[in-house]
């Protein structure tokens, strides 16, 4: 069943970001003194009493022709179409203003539920100044304080008290999540949106547009999939600001709860270092990989030319060697539809279990094919071997003395393992332990 969706908007650096963290229990949208950093649509999930349901964070609604500012308004009524209950923001400290007013007439054209929360109501000294925010006319204002937490309880009773049923979170296991990552402008939003069909994120040839990590569900051929945007990662030396800092743990820490992660290289530029880098947090993660060749429009597209930027991406990139490679144009959607099939069986091998008595089966006529090689006159004995975890699929080999599995022979065996098995877009792991 569907939990219901809770907005929060207003005009900017009004608390939105620091209701919305307080809300959900960390640190997700990133909260500075700054108008404007908050762009896109955040969705995160909360929980008040018994009750769980989803929370959007949004920029601040600002008046201008600006064109960022006016893609930052289409999110933030994006966002109020999807609610079921809006939290209006609004900052007690510097009472009424025009924008204020502004945001009231867009939420009236609603017709959704609004709660209004007064923030920035840190004293209790300073209740009687929330009297003339009833002119909103949204009902009675509720004093918070998003610093200290204050308030918070009676304005969630208000918003759960117009769901229009109470319901509990059903977690689907099945559900693949899988996050973007790149450097910025290699196109990530714009595959966003052609994923899903729709103007999801906020794309701008401004490098450095999304700051946040975006979190969105969707469905393809019956199966769930939540997809991750995440800001494109600069060069340290190229973080200017702290938003941006923030930024790049954000698309680290996205990495780590994806179970595929789609590193995209811009075909028109090629490859640089950087790409390079990002790529290695994934694999160095133990992610599912997808290599994705965004921009393929822009350069000569025929096989030829494909076969000799597939060969150029073996070469920069070794370790992904187990990464499938797509090629595909967001802009004009051209080969777009072949992404997600490989993001499927990346997520199934990426999960797979093997028999201990097949793999068994596999190790021993690798055996057979190249025997174990001689240390120091003392020759490696692997007597058996067995999966102990997955994400990514890890094996125990046991042998007479580990120091004699050499790199070289450890990678001979996985490639038999890869051979037998597959286990295309994901790593491996190989542990060698004595037998007791």
């Amino acid at each position: 069943m569907r939990k219901s969706i809770v907005a929060i908007v207003g005009r900017p650096n009004v608390g939105k970001s620091t209701i919305f963290n307080r809300l959900v229990g960390e640190r997700i949208s990133i909260v500075e003194d700054t108008p404007g950093v908050t762009r896109d649509r955040i969705y995160a999930q909360a929980e008040w009493l018994t009750t769980t349901f989803n929370l959007i964070d949004t920029g601040g609604i600002e008046l201008g022709d600006e064109p960022l500012l006016v893609q930052m308004r289409e999110q933030a009524e994006v966002a109020i179409r999807e609610a079921d209950v809006i939290i209006f923001m609004v900052n007690g400290r510097e009472g009424i203003t025009a924008a204020d007013e502004e945001v009231a007439k867009l939420l009236f054209k609603s017709n959704k539920p609004v709660v209004l929360g007064v923030n920035k109501i840190d004293n209790p000294n300073m209740r009687d100044e929330i009297y003339e925010f009833y002119s909103l006319g949204f009902g009675e204002p509720f004093p918070i304080s998003g610093t200290h937490g204050l308030g918070l309880g009676d304005l969630l009773d208000q918003v759960v008290d117009y769901f229009p049923i109470k319901e509990t979170e059903i977690v689907d296991e099945d559900t693949i999540h899988f996050s973007l990552i790149g450097r910025p402008n290699v196109g990530k939003s714009s595959l966003v949106n052609a994923l899903l069909q729709q103007e999801r994120v906020i794309v701008s040839e401004i490098a450095g547009t999304t700051r946040d990590a975006i979190d969105t569900p969707f469905t393809n051929n019956g199966r769930d999939y939540v997809i991750i945007d995440t800001a494109g990662m600069r060069k340290r030396g190229k973080i200017y600001e702290s938003t941006e800092k923030y930024s790049i743990l954000r698309a680290l820490k996205a990495i780590e709860r994806s179970d595929v992660v789609l590193t995209l290289i811009d075909a028109e530029t090629g490859i640089i270092e950087q790409d390079k880098k990002i790529a290695g947090y994934a694999h160095e993660a133990g992610k599912a990989v997808v290599i994705v060749v965004n921009k393929w429009d822009t350069v000569e597209s025929d096989e030829k030319a494909m076969k000799a930027f597939e060969d150029k991406v073996r070469v920069h990139f070794p370790f992904l060697d187990y990464a499938p490679i797509v090629f595909l144009s967001a802009k004009t959607k051209k080969r777009t539809h072949t992404l997600l099939p490989h993001v499927l069986e990346a997520s199934e091998n990426h999960t797979k279990r093997i028999e201990t008595n097949v793999l068994n089966d596999v190790i021993m006529d690798a055996l057979a094919m190249n025997p174990t090689p001689t240390m120091k006159g003392k020759r490696l004995k692997i007597l058996y071997a067995t999966q102990v975890s997955v994400k990514p699929p890890s094996f125990v080999v046991f042998v007479n003395d580990p120091e004699l599995l050499h790199f070289s022979y450890e990678r001979f065996l996985e490639n038999r393992i890869r051979e037998a098995f597959g286990f295309q877009g994901t790593p491996i792991k190989i542990f060698a332990r004595r037998r007791q």
